[in-house]
Parts: structure tokens; sequence; C-alpha cells
């Protein structure tokens, strides 16, 4: 870790903590290099579904309904 690194208390579930603890043996890594390495892959998941909500803004859209009649008409339902 470098020296920008700012610390944090994380509470984990016992299982999971096992589970963390032995994935970080196992991979001869750290649990906050696994921890900070699922952090930003989440962050990443965000900002791509941020990314694709904008650029479906002005998309139609359609109720549930409407879907539902319109599956039903094409035979899906």
């Amino acid at each position: 870790m470098g020296d920008a690194t700012k610390r944090s208390t994380v509470y984990f579930d016992p299982g999971l903590h096992a589970a963390l603890r032995l994935k970080a043996a196992h991979t001869q890594r750290s649990i906050s290099d696994l921890v900070n390495d699922a952090v930003r892959a989440a962050l990443a998941e965000d900002q791509e579904d941020l990314a694709a909500f904008a650029d479906r803004v002005g998309e139609p859209t359609m109720s549930y309904e409407a879907l539902l009649d319109d599956l039903k008409a094409h035979g899906k339902l």
C-alpha cells in the first residue's frame, strides 16, 4: 500500500471474513488488496450502469401492462 492510503474499520460477517482470510492466504494477497479490488469492481460496474442509463435517456418507455400485452400479442406469453 502506498503513502496515500486511508485506514478504515470494516465489520465483516464471520463467515465472509473467514473466506477472505483463506483467499488472501491462497492468493498470497492481503485482505485489504482483495477488498480494494472488490470495491473498485463494484464502483466500475455502477459507472457502467449509469453510463448505460444516460445513453438510453431519450428512449421511449413502456408500462409494465403494455409490455405484457405486447409479449402476449407476439406469442411470447
